[in-house]
């Protein structure tokens, strides 16, 4: 079993936080010939990797800004049969003429809906290209289209954000009624404006205290947090990231899509060509085998994203190396109170020290985070 991710690289405005792969649309944007590409590329992938597929994932740039029939072209590639949960990004300001039940007739049975806040001056600040009324309108659009699912993105600690507007964000959209939410920090990443004019941001303290109040008030609604970032009712977490952080094999099609499938060599990292030309005109990606120093930390910084963590069993299974790799790494933390016992999960003390965790089985004699 696998999923398969599908990059759609265009936008219409790059935002200054992001470091995806996302051109801003021109003139030579060519949406039926870039979907002959990916077509193409995923019977390619199918043959070499005969995996049965159950989730898919088209992330982007900006999903919405493609056709439903260009979705059902791309799903008609796989037996449909066997798919579980379709998710779709949509950027509320791409919405406006979009009727979410044609996407569903398509195939797709998850939105997820790039919101990330209410505010006017926060989404300004942003980039974004909606308001706060698109954002609103294009979730109840998407709510009464017949999906299973719909997520929305939100982000905090954004520029001279309070934690009151914050939590007035996650209020708007609790209210509107989505299934998940995903509420993440925002980060400044290489290779952004953000990074080369960086905003003024709160203070690490202020940013935890807002993530607290946060936490409680979706917990205080019926969201369960699943994930560090993500946050579900009535179970509907999204499958096809659980499979991510669950060390599960993924294809990756499209421009800068990523896959990892596991051989009988070892773990597999594919990376197609980054530039939406180039990977129209068919320049192939590359492949790397993941090095068994290297696949520890790579279980581990998807596994422990997990509130309830996974079994200890799942490391051998997953990886195909024996569980003593670890072994005295996970006893150690768990001497330090940041590890569950039996079990690869963090404490409410791990959780919160999540990367300096993750960091320990970079190598087996790590210098102690608590040192």
């Amino acid at each position: 079993m696998a999923g398969l991710y599908v990059h759609i690289p265009w936008c219409v405005r790059k935002c200054p936080y992001c470091d995806f792969n996302s051109h801003e649309i021109r003139n030579d944007f060519e949406e039926s010939k870039y979907v002959d590409r990916v077509i193409a590329d995923l019977k390619n992938e199918l043959e070499n990797h005969p995996l049965q597929i159950n989730t898919v994932y088209f992330g982007g740039g900006t999903p919405s800004l493609f056709s439903p029939d260009s979705f059902y072209r791309i799903l008609a590639t796989l037996r449909q049969a066997q798919l579980r949960e379709v998710t779709m990004e949509a950027n509320p300001g791409t919405t406006e003429h979009v009727d979410f039940r044609h996407y569903r007739n398509a195939g797709i049975t998850r939105v997820s809906l790039g919101a990330q806040s209410f505010h006017l001056d926060h989404l300004k600040a942003l980039g974004r290209i909606h308001g706060p009324l698109e954002a609103s309108r294009a979730i109840e659009k998407a709510l009464t289209a017949g999906l299973d699912s719909v997520n929305v993105d939100l982000m905090y600690g954004l520029p001279n954000q309070t934690i009151d507007q914050a939590m007035e964000d996650l209020q708007t959209a609790i209210a509107l009624g989505p299934q998940h939410i995903s509420w993440y920090e925002l980060t400044i990443e290489p290779n952004t404006v953000f990074a080369k004019s960086p905003p003024k941001l709160a203070s690490t303290d202020y940013r935890a205290e807002m993530e607290e109040e946060g936490v409680r008030l979706l917990a205080d609604n019926g969201f369960e947090r699943y994930e560090v970032s993500a946050y579900a009712r009535n179970d509907l977490t999204c499958e096809h990231n659980l499979n991510y952080w669950l060390f599960g094999d993924y294809f990756g099609v499209g421009a800068g899509a990523h896959g990892k499938l596991s051989t009988g060599d070892g773990i597999l990292r594919t990376s197609k060509a980054r530039m939406p030309k180039s990977y129209m005109q068919g320049t192939k990606g590359s492949s790397t085998m993941v090095t068994n120093e290297d696949i520890p930390v790579e279980f581990m910084m998807n596994a422990l994203r997990l509130c309830d963590g996974v079994e200890e069993d799942l490391f051998h299974k997953q990886t195909g190396l024996p569980f003593c790799t670890i072994r005295a790494t996970v006893e150690r933390l768990r001497s330090w109170d940041l590890m569950q016992p039996n079990r690869l999960q963090l404490t409410p003390k791990g959780f919160q020290q999540l990367n300096g965790v993750v960091s320990e089985f970079l190598s087996t004699t790590g210098v102690g985070i608590n040192e």
